[in-house]
């Protein structure tokens, strides 16, 4: 099924919450937010204090150059200079604790030099099943759900481009009953999100908020009901990444608001999974993404 159009970016498997790289180094956060707020490479190479070659080698790499002034730089393309230095200087998230969640995986899969997260989530006593995402590569996942015996319900998809949905048409063929819940525009009508719903799984429930921006399809979803007073977790696509956000041209301000109004008025212990990188929290993001002010 078309869900509409969309980049195309295969596996490891299931695997722990979290123990990955960073999806953005300080240098790609600044392309991106440059580009965002549509900054030229030579006025942020002048506020940085930094030649043209500096910044090209340092938004290339993440390594900053000798003399680089990073509140200058920050400023100019609307980021914190003191959240960046700390990108920079090798900040990672704080480990989660998957005994908190323990019916959620992570499965990563790789492709096209990138690996992307998908998310399978279940009732412990009907053993329903919820998909986010797909990645590239649908053995892992099949895998996942034979092993602990589940019955798939449910695929939502956060934004179709292709590395989030690569592997959609076979499950979609193997769980033929499993529902399909999307933003995408070019959705038959029964598959997109309807405004204020709730879709049960067992005892978990989810619904949705649009975070438009990286994606004009993006939403996140919001699952609640995980046992013992876990908190809710947030599915976020590539709208947020930990010490980072999905690049959108020409659109910062907008973007940046989306997430500010849809994921981080959260509360601050939702756990955060995002299409690539490691898993954060609401909290841990307001308190060091440099996006933010």
């Amino acid at each position: 099924m078309d869900l509409g159009s969309g980049g195309w970016t295969g596996g490891r498997g299931a695997g722990s919450l979290s123990g990955m790289t960073l999806e953005d180094h300080a240098g790609d956060v600044v392309r991106k937010s440059r580009l965002m707020m549509e900054v030229s490479a030579g006025e942020a190479a002048a506020a940085g204090g930094i030649t043209l070659e500096a910044l090209s080698a340092f938004e290339s790499t993440g390594e900053a150059p000798a003399g680089l002034n990073w509140d200058g730089l920050a400023a100019r393309v609307d980021l914190s200079g003191e959240k960046l230095r700390r990108i920079a200087g090798g900040w990672l998230p704080e480990p989660v604790d998957p005994a908190r969640w323990r019916e959620l995986r992570v499965i990563t899969t790789e492709g096209n030099g990138m690996t992307v997260n998908a998310f399978l989530v279940w009732d412990p006593q009907t053993r329903d099943a919820a998909l986010f995402d797909t990645g590239f590569d649908a053995e892992p996942i099949v895998r996942c759900i034979d092993g602990e015996r589940l019955n798939l319900r449910q695929i939502f998809i956060t934004h179709t481009h292709g590395d989030h949905v690569a592997a959609l048409e076979p499950l979609r063929v193997r769980y033929a009953g499993a529902g399909l819940h999307t933003n995408a525009k070019a959705a038959p009508a029964q598959h997109r999100n309807q405004p204020g719903a709730c879709i049960e799984v067992g005892s978990l429930r989810i619904t949705h908020r649009e975070t438009v921006g990286h994606a004009e399809d993006g939403v996140t979803y919001l699952i609640r009901g995980f046992g013992g007073g876990a908190p809710e977790v947030a599915v976020v696509g590539d709208a947020m990444f930990a010490g980072s956000i999905g690049g959108a041209p020409g659109k910062g301000p907008s973007t940046k608001q989306a997430i500010r109004e849809q994921i981080l008025s959260l509360p601050s212990a939702t756990l955060v999974c995002p299409g690539h990188g490691p898993l954060t929290t609401v909290g841990e993001q307001a308190r060091v993404n440099p996006f933010f002010v």
